[in-house]
């Protein structure tokens, strides 16, 4: 079957942030250092060499870049500062631009104007949205209760529906990858048996990232954790007990505990992530793209924002906490719509990769075991003289 190549892709991986691709000589040295690195999953090695050559329908089919934490290792290590690491990255943009079916990835990754556009259209939108409604069925000076700007039963309508949104266009891109990673242009499929026995691996390491512990720093590891740990416990509160976390002025330490915690962690998390590109300190602080930075703006600006509004209604000022209250409801609306499109759907792709990898593990060592079986022949049968 011939294969068809792209001269371009090393110049379309540019526009994702890779670096000088062409600079790699395949030493080996950077899947050798890699902590992760083993068969039947050779990385960065073996990706830098398809971009190389071209083959861009191998790399849309690859699982390998997912399954790089970036330690830097490999880029320390590389004797022509041919980054393979944040290659590995700018692979793992392109990919999600690959996933998607909308095609608005491709656009955020690769012109900040057009990411910096959806943006503001969208909060401008939904502010508009929310003051329009609060008029009709309120007054702006009523947080909770009868009059209420914002009632908290609309609100957590409004919730499941974004939420509802959100599943669809995540599920329909981790559809796409499923079938680019497990199915298209493999010979070997994977039983609907074999998925269900290694289903557990999909909580493990979406809650966990354990691998970060072989990369030998456990600060990315930590940060990770706090920024799962503190969206995760807002989603619950929000999605669950939303009501209790309107009510108010009083503080109702049952959830609102929950909810300090969770904010915490998610601000010391972010700005540690914002310290380190500043400062250019550890590997990802080094090459930042623009869309690593709207996701960092965003989140600082989705946590303050939500601990502003908590704050003035908490001392009684109810106006002030509506006008909070429509801001921050319109960030996180932005911050979702951007979800599936951009680096935050890491956090879906990441624990998929890890599930398909072990599954497409198994199956090739049941079809390698298979293939080296000795197989049976006639026997013959000898005849006296």
């Amino acid at each position: 079957m011939a294969i068809r190549v792209n001269p371009k892709l090393i110049d379309e991986l540019r526009k994702y942030g890779a670096e000088d691709v062409s600079m790699c000589y395949h030493c080996g040295n950077c899947s050798a250092v890699c902590p992760h690195s083993q068969e039947p999953y050779v990385f960065p090695r073996r990706s830098l060499r398809a971009l190389q050559m071209g083959l861009e329908s191998r790399m849309r089919t690859s699982i390998e870049p997912w399954l790089c934490y970036y330690c830097g290792q490999c880029s320390d290590q590389c004797p022509r500062d041919a980054e393979p690491g944040e290659t590995m990255m700018s692979l793992r943009r392109w990919l999600i631009s690959q996933y998607d079916v909308t095609g608005l990835g491709r656009y955020f990754y690769r012109s900040w104007k057009a990411e910096l556009a959806a943006v503001l259209l969208v909060f401008v939108c939904t502010v508009a949205g929310l003051v329009l409604y609060g008029s009709s069925v309120g007054s702006i000076h009523v947080y909770d209760g009868p009059g209420a700007f914002l009632p908290s039963e609309a609100i957590h309508l409004f919730d499941f529906l974004l939420a509802g949104a959100l599943v669809v266009f995540l599920g329909l891109n981790a559809g796409r990858m499923w079938w680019l990673t497990m199915i298209k242009d493999r010979k070997e499929r994977a039983p609907l048996s074999l998925y269900v026995r290694r289903i557990h691996l999909l909580p493990l390491h979406f809650f966990s990232q354990m691998r970060y512990a072989k990369c030998g720093d456990t600060g990315p590891w930590l940060v990770h954790f706090c920024v799962v740990f503190g969206y995760v416990t807002m989603l619950v509160l929000i999605m669950g007990f939303l009501e209790a976390m309107q009510a108010g002025p009083e503080i109702r330490w049952s959830v609102h505990a929950f909810g300090y915690a969770a904010s915490a962690a998610l601000l010391v998390a972010t700005l540690m992530m914002v310290r380190a590109r500043l400062v250019k300190s550890g590997p990802q602080g080094h090459h930042t793209h623009t869309t690593d930075w709207m996701f960092l703006l965003l989140l600082v600006v989705l946590v303050v924002t939500g601990i502003v509004q908590h704050a003035v209604h908490r001392l009684g000022y109810e106006t002030a906490a509506n006008v909070a209250y429509v801001v921050h409801l319109s960030i996180v609306v932005t911050w979702f719509s951007r979800y599936p499109f951009t680096k935050w759907s890491h956090i879906i792709y990441r624990p998929l990769a890890m599930y398909f990898a072990e599954v497409r593990r198994e199956v090739s060592g049941t079809h390698a075991r298979q293939s080296a079986a000795p197989v049976a022949g006639p026997q013959l049968q000898g005849h006296a003289a």
